[in-house]
């Protein structure tokens, strides 16, 4: 992992959740499990690519957790880990201030 370029706890915070899709991706686990596809309906805008990167390192990160179910064919879910659901708080006030934005008007 790249080093911290000034030390504040903001930019470790986005090293992990930086990027356009990884705090949506975040948004639509707090409900519960999902598997892989559901994930890409969720998200429509998301490639294939992305989404599986994006996934990996929120795993990495220990946010979330994969499980393989040994079934035929097999069966993948991912949750939120324990530390990953430190991240209710963030998503809440995400979305308070998306309803802010949309009552003022703001185009997203």
């Amino acid at each position: 992992m790249k080093e911290h370029l000034s030390g504040c706890s903001v930019e470790a915070s986005m090293r992990i959740l930086g990027g356009r899709w990884r705090l949506l991706l975040v948004s639509y686990l707090i409900d519960g499990p999902k598997r892989f596809n559901d994930l890409r309906r969720d998200v429509p805008g998301i490639s294939q690519r992305m989404l599986t990167l994006d996934l990996r390192a929120l795993e990495d990160a220990g946010l979330i957790k994969r499980t393989v179910y040994p079934t035929s064919p097999v069966k993948v879910e991912y949750e939120l880990s324990e530390d990953g659901q430190r991240l209710r708080p963030i998503v809440e006030v995400m979305k308070e201030f998306g309803l802010w934005l949309k009552a003022r008007g703001e185009q997203a």
